[in-house]
Parts: structure tokens; C-alpha cells; sequence
């Protein structure tokens, strides 16, 4: 029985969403550890962030990695929301994403997400198994 055109694009589209999410699996099993484990221990216990300007005088070199990192962090959101619904680790790839990028209010969000029940658990676990200290939970946490 030969299979409608239709259906052999879908088949295809399946095959290459199998593929991508294999791949995501991947990068996000080798990117989070590495992303968790860079935190300070203390990253959640200030109550809000000091802004760039601050902070004083920036090398001309940092608005560049400034891009650079908002882009890494946005691939990172995006992979997180297609893991919440394929295989993988979608909430802290997610959690990842918004490290990496800066936008008004991410500490804020930052810290409602890592109180939610689990998540500063599995990203405690993550860094107990590469040797390093659990992070702080945020105040009232």
C-alpha cells in the first residue's frame, strides 16, 4: 500500500522533530550542568541586582559579549519551551536561558522560579554531583 504525499511530509517532519529533540536532549544534558555550576552560591540571596550603570566604565569588549550571551540565552529559552513538551530538560534549560540573558525584572522572575517546589532541588542535585555547594535559597524560600 503506497502512502499519500501528505502523509510522507508529515513522516518526514516527524523524523526531523525526533531529530531536533535528540539534539536538544544533548546540548541541554552538557550546557545546564555547566550553566548551574557557574552560579555563585549566594546568587539568589540579594534582594535585587545592581544596575550596568552602577557599576561604572565598561570595556568596549563587553557590549559584544553583551549580544553574544542574549543570543545564547534566547536559544536557550527557546529550547526550554520546545523540551517542555518534548523530551529533555525544559524547565532548567528554561532557567538557563534566563541566566544568560538580561531583560527588566529576570532577577525577580529568576528567583519566583527557583522557589517553585523542585526546581532549586534538581539544580542543587546537578551541583552536588560535580562537587559543588548547593546554592543559597532566596529569602523566604
Amino acid at each position: 500500500m503506497n502512502a499519500s504525499p501528505l502523509l510522507q511530509v508529515f513522516e518526514e517532519y516527524a523524523v526531523w522533530l525526533g531529530a531536533g529533540s535528540v539534539g536538544m536532549l544533548i546540548l541541554a544534558m552538557l550546557a545546564v550542568p555547566w550553566l548551574v555550576c557557574r552560579l555563585p552560591r549566594d546568587y539568589f540571596l540579594p534582594e535585587h541586582r545592581r544596575r550596568l550603570a552602577d557599576r561604572g566604565p565598561v570595556p568596549p569588549i563587553y557590549w559584544p559579549l553583551v549580544i553574544g550571551r542574549n543570543l545564547l540565552g534566547a536559544i536557550f529559552i527557546l529550547l526550554g519551551l520546545i523540551m517542555l513538551v518534548t523530551p529533555g530538560q525544559g524547565l532548567l534549560t528554561l532557567l538557563a536561558g534566563l541566566w544568560l540573558t538580561n531583560f527588566p525584572g529576570k532577577y525577580s522572575l529568576e528567583r519566583r522560579l527557583v522557589a517553585a517546589p523542585g526546581v532549586l532541588r534538581a539544580v542543587n542535585w546537578i551541583r552536588s554531583r560535580r562537587g559543588y555547594p548547593p546554592l543559597q535559597p532566596p529569602p523566604g524560600h
